[in-house]
């Protein structure tokens, strides 16, 4: 069974929602989402891959993008190195923790994110939204401390709504890039979330 998809000039996190949609929908088969610019592209790999799908670009030309997603009996899953880390996200919104003095707050959030690459278990996830993006960016002391909990496995999420915003985007040093569907989902499925 062949299902097409045409998520051109949706909004993020649009494509994502209308191409999960058809694949619970789907036991065995193919999905194509036509899409027109590289996040939505990512976006629907990074879902075919967390549904346990393969996905491979089939054209990609600078307005239209064709992402082909197989789901079935004979797909091959990557097994992946287990990592110990407590399903649970940390929510940061801001480059800054706290209200009140911002120099201060700025010293707090980069202590923060220092004592967690020191504390284990690590959590699951860790999702940058609004000015928390900087943190992944242009805070070099933050992005230090960030990769070492990547390379550990901790998966480090940056909306990309948030990084357009910010003209962050072509700036992005660690993790990588999200939307709003996979940050609710994210949430949900986590036993825990800390919002910084």
């Amino acid at each position: 069974m062949l299902i097409e998809i045409d998520a051109r000039g949706l909004a993020c996190p649009k494509p994502v929602i209308n191409t999960k949609k058809e694949l619970d929908k789907l036991e065995n088969g193919v999905i194509r989402v036509t899409v027109d610019n590289t996040m939505a592209k990512e976006n629907i790999i990074k879902l075919s891959k967390s549904s346990n799908c393969e996905s491979s670009v089939l054209r990609e030309e600078e307005d239209l993008i064709v992402v082909e997603i197989i789901k079935g009996e004979n797909v091959k899953i990557e097994e992946g190195t287990k990592v110990d880390l407590d399903n649970k996200c940390i929510f940061i919104s801001s480059d800054k923790m706290g209200q009140g003095n911002d120099e201060l707050g700025e010293v707090l959030i980069k202590g923060y994110i220092y004592t967690l690459t020191e504390t284990k278990p690590y959590p699951k996830h860790i999702v940058f939204v609004n000015s928390g993006v900087k943190l992944t960016t242009v805070n070099e002391a933050t992005v230090e401390n960030l990769k070492i909990l990547e390379n550990n496995g901790v998966e480090i999420l940056s909306c990309g709504t948030c990084l357009d915003y910010y003209n962050l985007k072509e700036l992005l040093q660690v993790g990588t890039v999200t939307n709003m569907y996979n940050i609710v989902e994210m949430m949900n499925n986590s036993l825990q979330t800390i919002s910084i």
